[in-house]
């Protein structure tokens, strides 16, 4: 009974003190939002977290100096000094299974000094490394996970896309597992409609001639799978723009800025009178670069514009037809 009292009296007083502080909290944030600027009588006082000051935001007058900093003590200089000095890991990324908070065994068979270990050191770590791959994944839905995420890491390296295009087709194929989307449809092909979605997100558009090139599905399974994908998660995907395609083409092909510009051109002229309506963006990028190529007299072959945009030449040849009789121009 005693025992029972002293514990809620103790809860009590904990409550108490618990309620005190966050009313202090909060008189604090409200003395702080009343206060003004003494020059110009302003209310927007920003915090300098590099420095620890409070300055208006419209004079620049520094109201308070010598805050407390809630930073670090050290101080860094470059990129590798912050990497070196700082003491946490990795940030967590989705492109992972267990999002990168797993330790990991480095494969270097050495010590803390960076010499070599011993015969019966290294067939310990052997073991350890094996064990560790075995109770990373706890059933068989995190190893089809694991090996989806290596695959979308694996095409994206291969396409050259940066990691926030990862992240982000990590994302997505994580959405469609939870909605039960995998189902009857294989690992590889759910996880390539992922990184053809990404791709396109993010505007980094990569066209399904080239994502079927680095994946082990075909073109047409990964087209069916993509659009299954985008209608059940409403990913609401906009048509991909030409141009996007045009800056890489040009580069592969070795051309200038000034073609790069005229292409440009072609397609908003030509697209604004309604040509690119129901055409594939990556023939009528290829069409317009064509085209621009003969305007600016750096002439590229039609199978060489076809190669690098992974069309047909009966494809450009159409496209720029279209084009330069829109545009007004005799060839």
């Amino acid at each position: 009974m005693f025992g029972s009292y002293y514990y809620k009296s103790a809860m009590t007083r904990s409550t108490r003190q618990r309620e005190r502080q966050l009313e202090g909290e909060q008189t604090a944030n409200e003395r702080e939002g009343e206060r003004a600027c003494p020059e110009c009588g302003s209310e927007t006082l920003v915090k300098s977290t590099d420095r620890a000051e409070l300055v208006c935001d419209d004079c620049g007058l520094v109201v308070e100096e010598e805050r407390i900093d809630p930073g670090p003590e050290w101080r860094a200089f470059n990129h590798q000094e912050r990497q070196q000095k700082s003491r946490v890991g990795a940030p967590t990324t989705q492109t992972m299974h267990d999002k990168g908070l797993t330790t990991t065994i480095d494969w270097k068979d050495k010590d803390a000094y960076g010499r070599s270990i011993s015969s019966k050191k290294r067939s310990q770590m052997h073991r350890l490394r094996k064990w560790q791959e075995r109770i990373r994944t706890k059933d068989a839905g995190e190893r089809n996970l694991q090996f989806a995420l290596s695959e979308i890491d694996r095409m994206a390296s291969a396409l050259g896309v940066p990691r926030s295009v990862r992240e982000v087709a990590s994302v997505i194929y994580r959405r469609a597992l939870k909605e039960d989307l995998i189902r009857g449809r294989s690992i590889e092909g759910v996880a390539t409609s992922a990184l053809y979605a990404a791709c396109r997100k993010e505007g980094i558009p990569r066209s399904l001639e080239e994502i079927s090139e680095v994946s082990r599905v075909e073109r047409k399974e990964i087209g069916r799978t993509y659009r299954y994908i985008s209608q059940e998660l409403g990913l609401e995907m906009k048509p991909v723009d030409p141009k996007k395609y045009v800056p890489r083409f040009c580069s592969e092909l070795e051309l200038s800025e000034e073609v790069q510009s005229k292409a440009n051109n072609i397609i908003e002229t030509t697209a604004e009178k309604g040509l690119l309506s129901g055409k594939s963006p990556t023939g009528y990028a290829a069409a317009a670069i064509y085209a621009a190529s003969l305007l600016c007299n750096e002439k590229k072959t039609q199978r060489e514009v076809a190669d690098v945009a992974q069309v047909t030449e009966v494809t450009i040849r159409n496209r720029y037809q279209e084009q330069i009789e829109a545009m007004g121009i005799h060839s």
